[in-house]
């Protein structure tokens, strides 16, 4: 991303850079948005902590949906 990122700042335009890498020109300026001024490593800390951020939401979703189900099961007993 930070390749493809550098690419328009070193004089590629927009339609070249997305063409050569089959990209849309919406996940480019997603990216820019999103990424850009940011080091390679900046840009893998952010990664790990985006994927810690779902593994945690996930095991409370998890976590949540086997509460209720003891729940119902107490209540029924």
């Amino acid at each position: 991303m930070v390749a493809i990122l550098q690419l328009q700042q070193s004089g590629q335009t927009v339609a070249q850079i997305v063409r050569e890498y089959g990209l849309s020109e919406a996940i480019f300026y997603a990216w820019k948005s999103k990424y850009v001024g940011g080091s390679v490593a900046e840009l893998k800390r952010l990664k790990y902590l985006e994927e810690e951020n779902q593994k945690l939401k996930q095991m409370f979703a998890d976590l949540s949906l086997e509460n209720q189900a003891i729940k119902e099961i107490l209540l029924n007993k």
